[in-house]
């Protein structure tokens, strides 16, 4: 078993028609054994950025801090909040400055990037290496191979926020179903011009 599959975990982010949306499923166990079904994997950076993180739980921590604490000193320098690109560019040179003793954390970045507010997501390895999409991305080595599938199989482009929910919900249920360190549930957040809508979805507790 890889060390980014000890605590387990999946978080897919997904671009829909003026808006974005970003799951995980809220599962925390060490292997096969579950500690907690309300482990939060999404974190809020902004009210037009999220960030989730897949891997080990402590190094999740760990980056989130730091990631909060650069964000902080940025909207104190610059006097606006950061932009989703410009946080993915930040993180992926953070990750790349310890690829020889890296955080174990596969970071999904995702937001409405720039005055015209464009959806933007994007999601790296452990060492930074971005991977920039227009349609879907994921991280969670323990549930990606059937998120892969599932993803390909029910996104399409242009989706309404609505529906952007329905198939984030269901790609990520169907997923963490086919894996036994994943599930217990998950979490859905849609942002639009608007705001952010966040439901919690009930899945098996097996």
């Amino acid at each position: 078993m890889s060390i980014l599959e000890y605590n387990g975990g999946a978080v897919v982010a997904m671009v829909g028609k003026d808006c974005v949306g970003i799951a995980s499923d809220l599962r925390f166990g060490i292997q096969a054994q579950t500690i907690s079904g309300t482990q939060p994997k999404i974190y809020k950076i902004h009210d037009k950025c999220l960030i989730g993180l897949a891997g080990l739980a402590t190094d999740n921590q760990t980056v989130f801090e730091k990631i909060r604490f650069r964000t902080n000193i940025y909207r104190l320098k610059e006097e606006r909040e950061i932009r989703p690109k410009t946080l993915s560019n930040v993180l992926s040179m953070m990750l790349y400055e310890k690829r020889f003793g890296p955080y174990f954390v596969e970071p999904v970045i995702m937001g409405l990037d720039g005055p015209d507010e464009k959806p933007f997501i994007s999601a790296m390895d452990l060492i930074g290496a971005p991977l920039l999409a227009e349609d879907f991305v994921l991280a969670g080595s323990s549930a990606s191979e059937a998120l892969y599938g599932v993803c390909e199989s029910l996104y399409r482009p242009n989706l309404e926020a609505d529906e952007l929910f329905e198939v984030l919900g269901q790609c990520i249920l169907s997923a963490v179903d086919r894996d036994a360190i994943s599930g217990w549930g998950g979490v859905v957040h849609i942002m639009t011009k608007e705001g952010i809508t966040s439901r919690y979805l009930k899945g098996r507790q097996d």
